[in-house]
């Protein structure tokens, strides 16, 4: 068979060469170690907490080791392409921290080993599919889905595997005549590859965070181009991969079915593979037991849940470095106040077993991190948050703004500061007690105190009430409210003698905080009515006792 001539027939249109294309893309000038990492999302419109998990690891390693990250868009498939979802890949990727040093950017394209659309290399894969076909390593395959079919058919009946392979595959050897026979009838064709796997064959192959694997060999003639010039995944990934001179790739272990055949077209081509990074699956506890997160039952697994509730992006990192990392909680309690970067990731620290996702611990460790940013950072952040996603709070944001900044800071300092903030929808829920328009009284009266004994109780309070008191001298008016009324002047006296009084000091300052804040436990109230001013506080009692 004369090769040259069959993939001179199949691509007449492509002159370059597999050299051309190494000396168009040249092996990256970098440090010693360091690391070229890739993200690889199709714009599908959905983009969820596995790609960022990816991602994270893809940025870590290529930021920590003076490496390159990028992004590559996956969109040969048309028909499942959303309009502006490249957009939303790059925006909440850059909302969560992680920008990319090359690929596909808001503004264009950035670097030297583009396109970084699929879409637009078909040129380089061809020009590969052919040098292939000049080797004797793939062929033209003509076969339609009827006769497919009919294959697929004949194995049941045989009861061995499915697939186009071996004696079942009709066109592998087709001899140059035959195949311009069906050049000339016009009959459509695929691409490829000759497979020199057996079902039997075994390969071995390590992966950094699993270890040395013992895998099957690919024994398909697997598609490499697709009767419209597209390349699969398989071959477009092999490609890619080495002229963008990635040196390693990390994605999720569905995709561990798939290194029989990237492992065979890499050796096929005569290319060193990537290093494998197969992370482990995402799961949470349901009723009891593990599962994988879903994107059809939970609706956190998708990033657009997080951006639209409002999470700090530095707070998501952190949780994710906790279940990135087994070690890396252990460093956080070594060296609390640590800017994250300072924490040396490696990929022999992961889990391959699963790796568990806990809504409550984000929520936790989020008030930790949100305490250590200063209140007018926050008040920046859920600014801009409202303006996207709750827009109806915007302008009192803005008008309020001194007011909203020291109401983010009442309880944080001292030695046991209160962790009150998770996220900006809860944040806003939090303080919009302030808000006329927002103030709603949540929580009931102490058991103990009807309606009656409550307005008398915020009567009194009303009469003694000066703005000017510093907090030692509010509360003992509060106290001595208390004691005149029937009510312990501390809890503990109340504990101790039940039947000698209505309750204690903390149901009457209770009553007051619902008068104000609406809610049975929130930050101090004096410093609150301080916040608010005189007008507004005894507003909000009139409003009871009327």
């Amino acid at each position: 068979m004369d090769y040259k001539k069959l993939a001179e027939m199949l691509f007449p249109n492509i002159k370059e060469t597999v050299t051309y294309y190494e000396n168009e893309f040249p092996e990256r000038n970098l440090p010693e170690g360091a690391k070229v990492t890739r993200l690889g999302p199709s714009p599908t419109g959905f983009i969820h907490l596995g790609n960022l998990y990816g991602a994270f690891v893809d940025e870590r390693l290529a930021r920590q080791s003076g490496g390159v990250f990028m992004l590559r868009i996956e969109d040969t498939d048309e028909k499942r392409k959303v309009e502006g979802s490249v957009e939303i890949i790059i925006s909440s990727l850059k909302y969560f921290g992680l920008n990319f040093d090359e690929g596909a950017l808001l503004d264009g394209e950035k670097g030297n080993y583009g396109p970084y659309y699929q879409s637009n290399r078909g040129p380089i894969y061809q020009c590969v599919a052919k040098h292939l076909m000049e080797q004797g390593k793939a062929y033209p395959c003509f076969c339609t889905e009827e006769e497919l079919e009919e294959i697929r058919n004949q194995q049941n009946e045989a009861n061995v595997n499915t697939g186009y392979y071996g004696k079942w595959a009709r066109d592998r050897e087709l001899d140059i005549e035959e195949v311009q026979i069906h050049l000339n009838n016009g009959d459509e064709f695929v691409i490829r590859v000759k497979s020199n796997g057996t079902e039997e064959g075994i390969f071995e192959i390590e992966d950094a965070i699993r270890g040395k694997l013992s895998i099957h060999e690919n024994y398909q003639d697997a598609v490499l181009l697709k009767n419209n010039g597209i390349p699969t995944y398989h071959f477009a990934h092999v490609v890619d991969d080495h002229f963008m001179r990635v040196t390693h790739v990390i994605r999720g272990e569905e995709w561990l079915s798939t290194l029989p055949i990237h492992y065979e077209i890499f050796n096929a081509i005569g290319w060193q593979h990537p290093v494998y990074c197969h992370t482990a699956h995402l799961m949470k506890m349901d009723n009891g037991s593990k599962r994988k997160l879903s994107k059809r039952k939970d609706p956190e697994l998708g990033l657009g849940y997080y951006m639209d509730l409002g999470y700090h992006p530095a707070a998501v990192r952190e949780y994710l470095l906790t279940i990135l990392n087994s070690n890396y909680e252990e460093w956080r309690i070594e060296n609390p106040d640590s800017p994250i970067d300072n924490f040396k990731f490696s990929l022999d620290k992961m889990s391959n077993s699963g790796a568990l996702f806990d809504l409550d611990k984000l929520n936790n460790i989020s008030k930790d991190v949100l305490l250590k940013i200063p209140a007018d950072e926050i008040y920046e952040f859920l600014l801009n948050w409202s303006k996207g996603h709750k827009v109806e709070i915007t302008e009192i944001l803005e008008s309020n703004k001194e007011a909203v900044i020291k109401l983010l800071s009442v309880g944080r300092d001292g030695d046991k500061p209160r962790k009150d903030l998770m996220y900006c929808e809860q944040i806003f829920d939090f303080i919009s007690y302030f808000f006329d328009e927002h103030f709603k009284i949540v929580d009931s009266y102490p058991e103990n105190i009807n309606d009656e004994e409550a307005k008398k109780l915020l009567k009194l309070y009303l009469h003694t009430y000066d703005h000017n008191d510093d907090q030692s001298q509010w509360f003992d008016k509060i106290r001595v409210i208390s004691q005149e009324n029937g009510y312990a002047a501390k809890p503990k006296d109340y504990k101790k003698n039940p039947d000698m009084y209505k309750g204690h000091v903390g149901d009457v300052s209770s009553v007051i905080r619902l008068a104000i804040v609406g809610r049975s436990s929130s930050p101090d109230v004096w410093e609150i009515q301080q916040i608010m001013g005189e007008e507004k506080v005894r507003r909000r009692i009139e409003n009871i006792i009327k």
